[in-house]
């Protein structure tokens, strides 16, 4: 095994089953997954049920997903249900060293480090050897390699898998409709548990933590253009508006512009909003969204990052191709300048910010949307140990599922809600009840 690039970075550590950054940091790991496991207790109660019963006991599981605190919460209860858990992360900037040793030392095949960019899928062919049942996925890399490289594999041999974001789920739509997809797979992204907390408050908190970490700029009184107003942006500008930052959205989408506009936010195209934004974050799951024209009228001091999935949304090249001089201001703060003296502000490389210079969304909202990928590999487990086969198709969560998981999160936070009664129900299907 040859990892030439971690080699010339110094230090790493290397096993018959892992290659992680240093395995000595696996104690320091176990103390941010027991803070996680504290805040998850949906996941929690899933592995105590689960650990006894061993649903997938004899299936091996290949994930590719951030490797964070929340992730190895994830991953163990997959490890306690029985199933043998192999592992890379999504993205090279997204990576906890210290939890990806701690997995390593409790014996998951796990390759991951921050900083991977030239073997990030040499990680990913790694947890390939071993031939999983399922796959596990956050960005869609995992399922394209395996489809792509490994046909005969995933035509004949995969039971199923799950993808964990909205840029997934989109390029999984786009093979499905061009005949290319060869075995199912859940989209957990869409699930209402996952969709209106994970993307919402999760991103919205974790993008700005990131931005302050990488900066520590004030947010009070900055022009902040959020672009896109889906899920991930309406997070993230909420989030900014709370802080006093004043609101600029840019949208290519008339509804969400126009909710953007009943929030109270600027709305404008991206053209316009260059000249005035002081803080700029992309989150639309497209490339260039911020190109050289853009570049080009920006304020001196502009700070310009990104919360989508890939670091295609902000053209990087056309910026070094205006740039006189490039330098490292801070962690994950890289400042150009310009032929004409301004300076441009480029966070973490482009990348997620809220992952490469923040911790990732909050354990709480994790908590369900991990709670559905375990349901939804139990579902595709159970189907297979049945004899059955689900559908080859990108499948949506049940209903069903969303609500276990919500009910779940309530409870835990001794919380109790109402219940119809059979009249109501009753009522609400009489086609024949009128003013």
């Amino acid at each position: 095994m040859s990892v030439p690039q971690m080699k010339a970075q110094g230090k790493f550590s290397q096993g018959e089953n892992y290659c992680v950054r240093d395995i000595s940091l696996a104690e320091e790991g176990r103390l941010l997954i027991e803070w996680a496991e504290s805040r998850m207790p949906v996941m929690m109660k899933l592995r105590a049920e689960y650990s006894k019963t061993k649903p997938f006991a004899g299936l091996k599981i290949t994930g590719c997903l951030h490797v964070t605190k929340e992730t190895a919460v994830l991953v163990e209860t997959f490890k306690a249900a029985g199933a043998e858990v192999y592992w890379s992360g999504c993205n090279p900037l997204s990576t906890n060293d210290p939890v990806s040793a701690a997995l390593a030392a409790n014996g998951i095949g796990i390759y991951a480090w921050y900083g991977n960019h030239e073997d990030f899928y040499w990680c990913i062919d790694r947890t390939l050897d071993a031939r999983p049942h399922l796959t596990l996925d956050d960005g869609c890399d995992l399922i394209n390699t395996v489809h792509e490289n490994y046909i005969d594999y995933a035509k004949n041999f995969v039971i199923g898998g799950t993808e964990e974001t909205t840029t997934g789920v989109h390029r999984l739509r786009a093979r499905q409709a061009d005949g290319k997809l060869y075995y199912p797979v859940f989209a957990v992204n869409d699930a209402e548990t996952k969709w209106d907390f994970d993307n919402v408050y999760g991103t919205g908190q974790s993008t700005l933590d990131g931005i302050i970490r990488a900066t520590s700029v004030l947010l009070a009184g900055k022009n902040f253009v959020v672009a896109g107003h889906g899920h991930c942006g309406s997070g993230v500008a909420k989030r900014a508006s709370g802080m006093g930052s004043n609101i600029i959205i840019t949208e290519v989408k008339a509804t969400a512009a126009i909710n953007g506009t009943l929030e109270g936010y600027e709305v404008m195209t991206m053209d316009e909003a260059a000249k005035v934004g002081d803080i700029f974050c992309t989150a639309t799951g497209v490339k260039d969204i911020i190109r050289k024209r853009h570049f080009e009228s920006m304020r001196d001091g502009a700070i310009v990052c990104n919360t989508g999935h890939y670091d295609a949304e902000i053209n990087i090249p056309e910026l070094a191709s205006l740039a006189v001089s490039k330098r490292t201001i801070r962690p994950n703060c890289e400042e150009y300048t310009m032929a004409d003296g301004r300076r441009i502000y480029l966070l973490a490389e482009g990348r997620l910010i809220n992952l490469a210079a923040a911790e990732g969304h909050p354990s709480e909202v994790m908590d369900m949307s991990f709670a559905n990928q375990f349901l939804s590999h139990l579902a595709l487990a159970n189907k297979h140990t049945a004899g059955e086969k689900f559908p080859i198709e990108v499948m949506e969560i049940p209903v069903a599922q969303d609500e276990f998981v919500a009910k779940t999160k309530l409870e835990a936070m001794k919380m109790t809600i109402d219940s119809m009664t059979a009249e109501q129900l009753a009522y609400i299907e009489d086609y024949n009840s009128g003013t």
